[in-house]
């Protein structure tokens, strides 16, 4: 039974795309910077894959026996956040981006946030690291028991509290209190809770972290795959990115190994459809906090694991390892980057060829929908043929 291993290293970009310079990305290139500034990386595995040999892909060494196709996508819709990109993949364009708000949240927008959760006010209201905001007013916040409410260049809208001052749960109410609010106007794409703990101005954000995704549409990848009776599998935040939608089971994970070792789990059931991984720490982790030395360990320690993976697919198993958008960690800003992302597939029928360079995320999406014989997406040009496998009858 066919079936498909999908594992998004999140925010792992690969160059600037044409239009870098309306995000102000011009010169991004996230994974070679991470090798160059570490002086090389311990990824052979995902280099005899052909990770350096992928069209404008800096600084990598090269193989001369690719053992999977290999390429990248740039992103056809306006944006550079992580909904933008897995909905792109999925079958979704977003033609109009998200708003965001450089100058912090409109009055009106914190006024009604204040009256519908009862909380005492909110700090900060601004753009902010999310680990330099908790160390700015974490003190004050213990204090006065307001959440800590900030956004970035995404369209987000954040609420950091300290577990023992506003626990957990209550903490996910304030979430969903504010994703039912933000609409129309202010229909940022996520509302993500951000809980930390400590005290002194010594505080660390936990593994608890929620996202809480405007609903996308129905006709996408996901729906597909589970109308046709298949199971889709996420693993991570993916049940947050999409809100639940086409989603037949789920679990979150508190970091990149967790999410592969819960990968590896799925992966020994029989049953065919999509087991859909996220490892977010790339971007949450080091991305946005400019750490490219923990960025280059990371992706050393996922390329330690490919073995497992590997060994762990059957027959009809097809791999595929992607990122969503880039996140330089070598750059001033700490913000997503906007670049072409790498693809790398892998299956024991697979030929190892180059994929080139593709208009759209969506192409890796409607690979998936043909390879599984599901109805196809509105977006995308399947790439299957390229790799020497035929599709089945569709269901």
């Amino acid at each position: 039974m066919r079936r498909v291993i999908w594992i998004i290293l999140d925010s792992v970009g690969m160059g600037e795309q044409p239009d870098a310079d309306r995000f102000g990305d011009v010169g991004t290139h996230t994974i070679a910077h991470v090798w160059e500034h570490n002086k090389g990386l311990a990824i052979s595995n995902m280099i005899q894959m052909g990770l350096g040999n992928i069209e404008g892909m800096k600084a990598l060494d090269r193989t001369d026996a690719p053992a999977a196709a290999y390429g990248k996508c740039a992103e056809l819709s306006d944006g550079k956040d992580t909904t933008v990109g897995h909905w792109e993949m999925v079958g979704i364009e977003t033609k109009v981006a998200f708003p965001t708000y450089p100058n912090g949240f409109p009055k009106e927008v914190i006024d009604e946030f204040i009256a519908r959760t009862g909380v005492p006010g909110v700090l900060g209201n601004c753009t902010a690291s999310g680990t330099e905001i908790i160390k700015r007013l974490g003190e004050e916040h213990a204090t006065t028991g307001k959440p800590i409410v900030y956004t970035s260049a995404d369209s987000v809208f954040q609420i950091a509290a300290n577990i023992d001052v506003i626990p957990l749960e209550r903490l996910y109410e304030l979430c969903r209190i504010a994703r039912d609010m933000l609409h129309g106007e202010h229909n940022v794409s996520r509302v993500i809770a951000r809980p930390f703990k400590g005290s002194n101005g010594c505080y660390e954000r936990t593994s608890d972290r929620r996202d809480y995704a405007i609903l996308p549409p129905e006709d996408n990848l996901l729906v597909h795959i589970k109308n046709a009776g298949q199971k889709v599998i996420g693993v991570g935040k993916i049940e947050d990115i999409f809100a639940g939608v086409g989603i037949t089971e789920a679990v979150h994970t508190k970091d990149n190994m967790d999410g592969v070792d819960r990968t590896l789990e799925y992966m020994k059931d029989d049953k065919g459809g999509l087991i859909f991984t996220n490892l977010v720490e790339f971007d949450s982790k080091w991305g946005h906090r400019n750490d490219p030395e923990g960025y280059g360990r990371g992706l050393e320690a996922f390329d330690a694991r490919l073995p497992e993976i590997l060994s762990a697919m059957k027959e009809d198993d097809i791999l595929i390892i992607n990122s969503d958008h880039g996140c330089d960690p070598t750059t001033p800003g700490t913000d997503h980057t906007r670049e072409y992302i790498p693809v790398l597939v892998y299956g024991k029928e697979v030929q190892p060829v180059n994929l080139h360079v593709r208009k759209s995320f969506a192409d890796i999406g409607q690979t998936i929908a043909e390879y599984l014989g599901v109805q196809n997406i509105v977006i995308g040009e399947s790439f299957l043929q390229s790799l020497g496998i035929s599709a089945p009858p569709q269901k």
